[in-house]
């Protein structure tokens, strides 16, 4: 499976007279579909995977241990207290719908903008996607307290009149969150079908045929199923943008609807859009760097592509930095002496620590990416991304806890820590986050081989209309007249 003696290419260079190279080496289609299937089809993982599956998967056992140890017991075991009635739950629970997002940019966003370097990297953000918000929803659920009862947050009618309060953020998450899982799984979904019509021909045991043959829905690569599948993929990526900017601004409700100081802002909602496609794609760059170099990708997944995905960690780094600094203008600017203090206190308080542990992270670590060295230099831009996932976390934590940890009455102040369970809840998430990171490595395409291979010289199409899936314009004669598609 692993493939590391690939030497790197650099393409990143900008010659106005050619059009860039997205996949290097001397591929063509047949290498393009061995390279992808090839890891999918091995008998046997390496020991590597083996290892990686085995420490990730103790780690999700812990994460469901440490969730009946609080059923058990009760929320007792956390560190909430009053007045920091949020603590680690709600943190998580925004850090890992962060982490989502770039998925659905990569794949609606920029699939609506033609921009063909998507096509390398979509379903891997797609495919982290999905692990996030999975890793996400389990938050909310336990933080209810008796998670037994979480039925009554559903409006289904019974004899003790107790509805939803459908005026309250929380519940707006609900239906946020669950439409952008929704979304977000159909599209991975939709995008992979000519993938796995792929391997299930190429599969070599009847049980590989019957799983792959049942995923791909019978495609059959005929004219007309290509027709299907565009209109359903363009009509998935319509639906899946406008959640790219909304599913994160309604998780900002969450805070900015209320009237406490530090959280009643109205410039919440795109903060925490770029923050979350900050955080994103730094995850993104995170674990593409390493499978890329383990899976023998580095030609598929070219530099060029890396250096992308690095200016948009630098963009949206920089409108972060950018809200911080806003927040403190519009304090002082405001004349609220509580508004005032709340963010004295974050940058001076029993907090600084975090405060400035954030800022550190988030603004001053992504300015290496101004220098194209630091860019295009896998081990460098990795611990960069490490650092602004860091960052992005007690972005979270400083928002969450040093709102609340002052109230308006000295005698109602407090100090939050977290205890062991809090802890290993959290580091329970990324065992669950990197098992199925892992089984998607090994069962599914990495990446999507239809959509890249239209992107590649042999395709025919640069000087043509065609700019990606989902236009056939200057690829197939009379592809307008709808008697073509019926011969399909």
């Amino acid at each position: 499976m692993s493939n590391t003696a690939i030497r790197e290419i650099d393409n990143t260079a900008n010659d106005p007279s050619r059009r860039p190279l997205w996949i290097v080496g001397e591929n063509d289609f047949t290498s393009v579909t061995e390279t992808v299937c090839r890891i999918t089809e091995q008998p046997k993982p390496p020991r590597a995977w083996y290892i990686a599956f085995a420490i990730s998967s103790a780690l999700t056992g812990m994460l469901f241990v440490m969730i009946a140890y609080l059923i058990a017991v009760g929320i007792g075991v956390w560190g909430v207290n009053i007045p920091v009635s949020w603590g680690f739950a709600i943190i998580n629970f925004v850090f890992w719908v962060g982490i989502g997002h770039a998925g659905t940019l990569i794949s609606a966003i920029l699939f609506l903008l033609r921009q063909k370097w998507r096509t390398s990297i979509n379903r891997f953000a797609e495919a982290m996607t999905i692990f996030a918000v999975a890793c996400a929803g389990i938050f909310p659920a336990i933080h209810i307290g008796r998670a037994w009862l979480a039925y009554w947050l559903f409006p289904y009618p019974n004899q003790m009149a107790m509805w939803p309060n459908f005026r309250s953020p929380l519940l707006w998450d609900v239906f946020a969150v669950s439409t952008y899982a929704t979304v977000s799984m159909m599209f991975w979904y939709v995008g992979m079908i000519p993938d796995l019509a792929t391997l299930r021909d190429r599969a070599k045991t009847r049980v590989r045929q019957i799983a792959y043959g049942i995923a791909a829905l019978g495609w059959r690569g005929s004219h007309r199923h290509w027709h299907r599948h565009e209109y359903a993929y363009l009509i998935l990526a319509g639906l899946a943008t406008p959640l790219v900017v909304s599913v994160h601004s309604v998780v900002s409700f969450d805070f900015a609807v209320s009237l406490l100081p530090g959280w009643h802002t109205t410039i919440f909602p795109p903060y925490f859009v770029a923050g979350a496609i900050f955080s994103g794609f730094a995850m993104v760059v995170t674990l593409i760097v390493p499978a890329r170099q383990y899976f023998g990708l580095k030609e598929i997944v070219s530099l060029r592509h890396l250096e992308n995905m690095n200016k948009i960690i630098l963009v949206t780094g920089t409108i972060v930095g950018y809200a911080y600094s806003i927040e403190f203008f519009i304090a002082w600017y405001g004349g609220n002496a509580y508004e005032s203090f709340a963010f004295i206190n974050r940058a001076f308080g029993p907090y600084a620590w975090a405060y400035w542990t954030m800022v550190s992270c988030n603004v001053l670590a992504p300015q290496l990416f101004w220098f194209k060295k630091c860019r295009v230099t896998p081990w460098i831009m990795v611990i960069v991304c490490i650092f602004v996932n860091i960052g992005m976390w007690f972005e979270r934590f400083v928002i969450v806890i040093t709102s609340l940890h002052r109230d308006f009455l000295p005698s109602s102040w407090g100090y939050y820590a977290p205890t062991w369970v809090d802890v290993l809840t959290f580091i329970g998430s990324f065992g669950l986050f990197f098992t199925l990171f892992l089984l998607f490595c090994r069962y599914l395409p990495m990446v999507a081989m239809a959509e890249v291979k239209t992107v590649m010289p042999q395709a025919g199409l640069e000087h043509g209309h065609h700019r990606g899936v989902g236009d056939y314009h200057g690829e197939i004669p009379h592809a307008h007249e709808p008697e073509y598609w019926e011969k399909g």
